[in-house]
């Protein structure tokens, strides 16, 4: 029986990396994006590679309600598989950082993500399986001066994915919370346009491998996964120095890597 795997922010990026990994495994794909030319791009791309059905839905995340919009232009297609992987990065002070685009971060990573993840679990659960996985980061385990919405909202996405992997035990249904550190993505160049030399990318992860890794996590059924040894020791530098020293830590870095 062919299945179907929903994911958003698939134009580009590790949306599209997993897309790739889910056609693969002969899933049909719907993919979401508000990039409408790329998106149209990953479906060609996608369809001359693999023999599944490829769906496109042109949608800004960021508007109110949009998760209620893409189960009616989906025709509530049971979704075996939803990857909530949209996001974007804001790079400054909260003291001076526009409010429209931080009230957009948090409709795409909070609300869209949390609506549009009860509205497919509906389904899910009448069926007795299904898999998600929610697109956290590194950044969910400690304060982020300089980017704090950011590093807050995917805070948000870890503890929401791991509370609610466990309100699923038994029910046939997973939740997988990908904790990536930095990758080679669009993304790094949207929250900074800064080339200097003394920038800290020791650590830069490429793409594609970040996307197998939260792919294998997520059939497995674990609920937190976090790519590569590194970032791995990284998640867990608050059990051993005091959250203000971790606090000032990820400040400094911030202003290593980014333009004020």
């Amino acid at each position: 029986m062919t299945k179907t795997a929903l994911i958003t922010g698939a134009a580009s990026g590790l949306g599209y990396e997993l897309a790739l990994l889910l056609a693969n495994d002969d899933y049909n794909l719907i993919l979401i994006d508000i990039d409408n030319t790329n998106l149209q791009v990953a479906k060609t791309e996608i369809e001359k590679l693999f023999s599944c059905s490829v769906s496109i839905v042109f949608k800004d995340l960021s508007k109110p309600n949009v998760a209620i919009e893409i189960m009616e232009e989906i025709n509530n297609i049971p979704i075996d598989v939803l990857v909530n992987n949209a996001g974007f990065g804001l790079f400054g002070t909260f003291a001076n950082t526009e409010w429209e685009r931080e009230l957009d971060m948090l409709h795409v990573h909070i609300l869209t993500t949390t609506h549009l993840t009860k509205l497919v679990l509906e389904g899910m659960l009448k069926r007795g399986s299904g898999k998600i996985l929610n697109m956290s980061s590194l950044a969910a385990f400690q304060p982020g001066p300089l980017m704090s919405i950011y590093y807050a909202s995917k805070s948000y996405l870890l503890s929401f994915s791991e509370a609610i992997a466990n309100e699923l035990k038994g029910t046939g249904i997973t939740v997988t919370a990908l904790c990536p550190g930095p990758t080679k993505t669009s993304f790094q160049k949207v929250v900074s346009n800064n080339t200097s030399k003394n920038k800290i990318s020791f650590n830069m992860a490429c793409p594609s491998a970040v996307a197998l890794y939260g792919y294998n996590a997520m059939q497995k059924g674990k609920i937190v996964a976090i790519p590569g040894a590194i970032n791995k020791c990284l998640s867990t530098v608050h059990r051993f120095v005091s959250r203000k020293m971790v606090t000032q830590i990820v400040r400094n870095l911030q202003e290593k890597n980014r333009e004020l």
